[in-house]
């Protein structure tokens, strides 16, 4: 198609002959370490860690990454290299166990699984029992001398392969299994007999004969082959790209195959499989954590397809395998330094380790975690801060409901149930059923809580656009608990009183309905579930003390101050409550829209003449100086920087933009309009102030100069709060910013006008005012001379928004709502810029206003307060930039320190 380029393949090796492509590991020996995790994922590189460690791992081999990306560089064919050192890798499996795949008398069965370099919930499911088909089936019944068991292996393989492999909906299987259950009067699926699963292999074999039009596969290697590039396809899966696209992870990463000997957790009650966590992810207590089934296979306890045991209850059990796991989970934390995340098979009662890796847990969990292992010894506080990610901090934070609200729930009889407080937070909106929905709904800017039987990697996206998950079936370890403790998202899981009726959209609980449009709210923290909306409270930052102690080790290896973008007396408050050092950036327009003081500024706007809108300024100056005067008392001690005015004067009449249509209508209708002369005039103003493109016309110091009064007013209001605080024993210390400052000319004439004002001030009040004189650095000429500016300027701060929109040529509103998120998915750009800062472009350009500002004024402060002074990619560039400090919205303040002083610490160990 013309003007369309065609998607790019990654490059192949250049000799794929003599790459190896697969890692083994089996009796004690792995050809790979806990160090490749890029090479062999996190679950082929926790595999060979574990089987160097000498633990109970069967026998397995693992096919890279790079095989991953060789096999969509071939046009999504295996190629022959890859192949040939799998079925050398099958070779030596079969030798380790003594069977062979595909041999009716003793048949070696494997399973198939992904493994990222990341965990990713968003990759294939496992697929277990491969190698099974008739002959297989009849050679593990003799074997096991239990005929219901290798019906049951071979109904689940085909069942697994079926969806997994094949791409067939899972509906089709389970409707089929749920008909079978009933039919029998069986309450669970151990309770079939191996008649009732003989049956089902015949119907799910039916069941891909007509989804598929072909047979389902019995060759075994060929249904190795066929699972190996079904994990490679999942790569590139929906699923995996939103998980990708969400946190920001290479699509050149790839993914690495793991096929692993079989051993079963279904051959009866000396038989199990579990999930467990060395600490609990939810709180971070230093206990194991987890969930076991016995007489099951590993997929029965994440799908929620049966209600768990807690781990503890293995003790009682199996008390020797208990107390041999209990003793490896030990071991396994000590060995990698942090809490892991493990699966184990009993069979027969011996015990088998498949996967270790590290646990993905709360905020509050990480927090609690990192502090701890710091006490243990077992980690420094250096590496508890590199270990935690920022946006941990800000899900810390999360709202929850308030207990007024949810007694006065109760007693209106709005209370549902409560299940499993998976992920803890407060969400509440709209229940919906499936992810496509939610997504959509989310688009009309409306909250969802994502309501499921359980939930599945095909739900990503949907449990990305929710505020919260509620699941009627799973467990703690089940994936809508894994992935909402992820996301940082509220979850509720397991609430064995909701029924879910998928076709007709709704949820009864006892008599309660509740369809699909309806309001719910779930409490993740307590697992409670309540119809309608609840009001949510703000967390109380300094009860988390974890991350109190975690803040304070972090500020004293950070080098770049964290101030905060405040507007309010209130704001400023919280903002330093948070550890803001200082106020960045003061909006001042944002004061004047009050509703009080709206009228004022437009009645200055509409004035005629110099005294009319002296007289409207007159009137504001009380205002805005009382609003000073509680900034500098919540502030005492640290800079307020404070930017006079901004945006274009129109910006303020919004409200009378339909007047000329009101007119119009009056004239056609011979109506007589009340106050038709003020009308008249208002409508004359507003064609004297509109602009065509307002953002680059009359603003910020364009504004001052032409209105200058202004510019007096909002001095004197500064300079006169100070010195009232300053009578109170308050130390004010004011900064003034000019904005949009581009012609040397205009700054000459601003800092003249700002010290004829101060010194009037000050002769009137005979006290001497300290403030600083600044820029903001918003347009890229400013940037070229900045040296300049320095010359007049005390300090310079970067207001990234507006640099970001005159560096790249777009409008961020336009953009946003336009191709912003086209070239996001298309790739043309990484990041949406005004989220995370464009380090090419706009910090070329931050980086020349530093280097030439700095030529001028060797100590010039300098400092961003654009919305990028709360991204933690952002705050590194500022750090490498040599910037003085970043100034983040007031809840984000937590998430700077910490980013901060990664950023240090990144840059000390690069420099090492």
């Amino acid at each position: 198609m013309p003007g369309r380029r065609a998607p790019v393949r990654p490059r192949a090796p250049k000799s794929l002959a003599r790459r190896k492509w697969v890692y083994r590991f089996s009796g004690g020996k792995a050809e790979g370490s806990a160090k490749m995790r890029e090479l062999l994922g996190g679950k082929g590189a926790g595999l060979a860690e574990m089987t160097n460690a000498g633990l109970p791992v069967p026998p397995g081999f693992t096919i890279t990454t790079q095989a991953c990306n060789a096999y969509f560089a071939a046009g999504r064919k295996l190629p022959a290299q890859v192949w040939e050192q799998v079925e050398d890798g099958l070779a030596k499996v079969e030798k380790a166990t003594g069977k062979r795949l595909g041999d009716p008398a003793d048949p070696l069965l494997v399973s198939v699984r992904s493994g990222a370099a990341m965990s990713m919930p968003g990759m294939m499911d496992t697929v277990l029992n491969l190698g099974l088909n008739n002959d297989t089936r009849k050679g593990l019944a003799a074997l096991t001398k239990n005929e219901r068991f290798a019906w049951d292996a071979y109904r689940r393989f085909i069942q697994m392969f079926g969806r997994i492999v094949q791409d067939i909906p899972a509906e089709r299987f389970d409707a089929a299994l749920d008909a079978r259950k009933h039919k029998v009067k069986a309450k669970t699926d151990t309770d079939l007999r191996a008649d009732d699963l003989e049956a089902l292999v015949a119907e799910f074999k039916d069941i891909v004969l007509r989804a598929t039009g072909k047979p389902f596969p019995t060759e075994p290697k060929a249904q190795l082959r066929l699972a190996i590039e079904a994990v490679f396809r999942s790569w590139h899966g929906k699923r995996a790209v939103d998980y990708r696209k969400q946190f920001k992870i290479s699509d050149a990463l790839g993914t690495a195959v793991n096929v692993q000997s079989m051993v079963f957790g279904n051959m009866g009650d000396d038989s199990g499989t579990g999930v467990a966590f060395t600490r609990d992810p939810s709180t971070g207590e230093k206990v194991l954590f987890g969930e076991y089934l016995l007489n099951a296979q590993g997929e029965d306890v994440v799908a929620g397809i049966r209600t768990p045991r807690k781990i503890a209850q293995l003790r009682e059990e199996l008390p020797a395998a208990y107390a041999q796991f209990e003793r490896i989970a030990k071991r396994l934390e000590r060995h990698y330094r942090d809490a892991q995340d493990l699966e184990f098979t009993i069979e027969r009662g011996k015990l088998y380790m498949l996967q270790a890796r590290s646990a993905k847990r709360t905020a509050a969990a990480a927090f609690k975690i990192a502090t701890d292992m710091v006490a243990e010894r077992l980690i420094t506080k250096d590496e508890a801060i590199l270990r935690i990610d920022p946006a941990q901090v800000e899900q810390l934070l999360v709202p929850r409901f308030d207990p007024a609200a949810v007694e006065a729930a109760r007693k209106a009889g709005r209370y549902l149930a409560t299940g499993l407080n998976a992920s803890p937070g407060a969400a509440t909106g709209r229940a919906v059923f499936d992810a496509d929905r939610a997504v959509e709904l989310k688009g009309q800017k409306q909250l969802v809580v994502l309501v499921r039987p359980e939930t599945s990697p095909d739900d990503f996206h949907g449990m990305v656009a929710a505020t919260g998950i509620l699941t009627a079936r799973g467990g703690s370890t089940s994936h809508a608990a894994v992935v909402a403790r992820g996301l940082g998202l509220p979850c509720v899981a397991g609430c064995a009183a909701l029924s879910i009726d998928l076709d007709r959209r709704e949820m009864r609980i006892g008599d309660a309905v509740i369809r699909e449009g309806d309001a719910i709210s779930i409490d993740g923290t307590t697992g409670e579930v309540f119809a309608g909306e609840l009001t949510t409270v703000a967390p109380r930052f300094r009860e988390e003390k974890e991350l109190g102690l975690l803040l304070s080790w972090a500020d004293k290896r950070r080098r770049l101050g964290v101030w905060a973008n405040a507007d309010t007396p209130g704001e400023c408050a919280i903002a330093r409550e948070l550890g803001a050092e200082g106020v960045g950036l003061a909006r001042t327009e944002h004061m004047f829209r009050q509703a009080d003081r709206l009228p004022i500024v437009q009645e200055m706007i509409l004035a005629d003449t110099l005294a009319g809108r002296q007289a409207a300024l007159a009137r504001l100056l009380p205002i805005q100086q009382g609003d000073f005067r509680e900034m500098y008392r919540a502030m005492d001690g640290l800079p307020v920087v404070i930017r006079l005015i901004d945006p274009p004067l129109h910006e303020f009449l919004r409200e009378f933009v339909d007047v000329d249509l009101e007119l119009a209508v009056a004239r056609a209708s011979g109506e007589v309009i009340a106050d038709g002369d003020r009308r008249l005039h208002l409508l004359k103003r507003l064609d004297q102030l509109h602009e065509d493109n307002p953002m680059l016309g009359l603003r910020g110091c364009r504004l001052l100069l032409v209105y200058p009064e202004i510019l007096e007013m909002q001095v004197r209001a500064i300079l006169g709060a100070a010195a009232d605080v300053a009578a109170k024993g308050v130390k004010a210390k004011p900064e003034i910013m000019m904005p949009l400052v581009g012609v040397i000319g205009e700054l000459d004439q601003l800092e003249a006008e700002v010290t004829r004002v101060a010194e009037a001030v000050q002769r009137e009040r005979g006290v001497k005012i300290p403030y600083k004189f600044g820029t903001m650095i918003e347009i890229p000429r400013a940037c070229i001379i900045a040296d300049q500016i320095a010359v007049k300027a005390q300090f310079f701060s970067f207001g990234t928004n507006d640099l970001t929109q005159t560096v790249i040529g777009v409008s961020r509103d336009d953009a946003q709502k336009s191709f912003l998120r086209t070239y996001i998915d298309r790739k043309i750009i990484a990041d949406d810029p005004f989220q995370t800062l464009d380090v090419e472009g706009v910090g070329a350009m931050v980086r020349m206003g530093v280097e030439r500002g700095r030529k001028t004024r060797p100590d010039l402060k300098i400092g961003i307060c654009g919305e990028h002074g709360g991204d933690p990619a952002s705050i590194r560039f500022c750090h490498e930039a040599g910037l003085t400090y970043v100034s983040a919205s007031a809840y984000r303040v937590p998430v700077a320190r910490l980013a901060a002083a990664q950023a240090a610490l990144s840059g000390a160990e690069r420099d090492r």
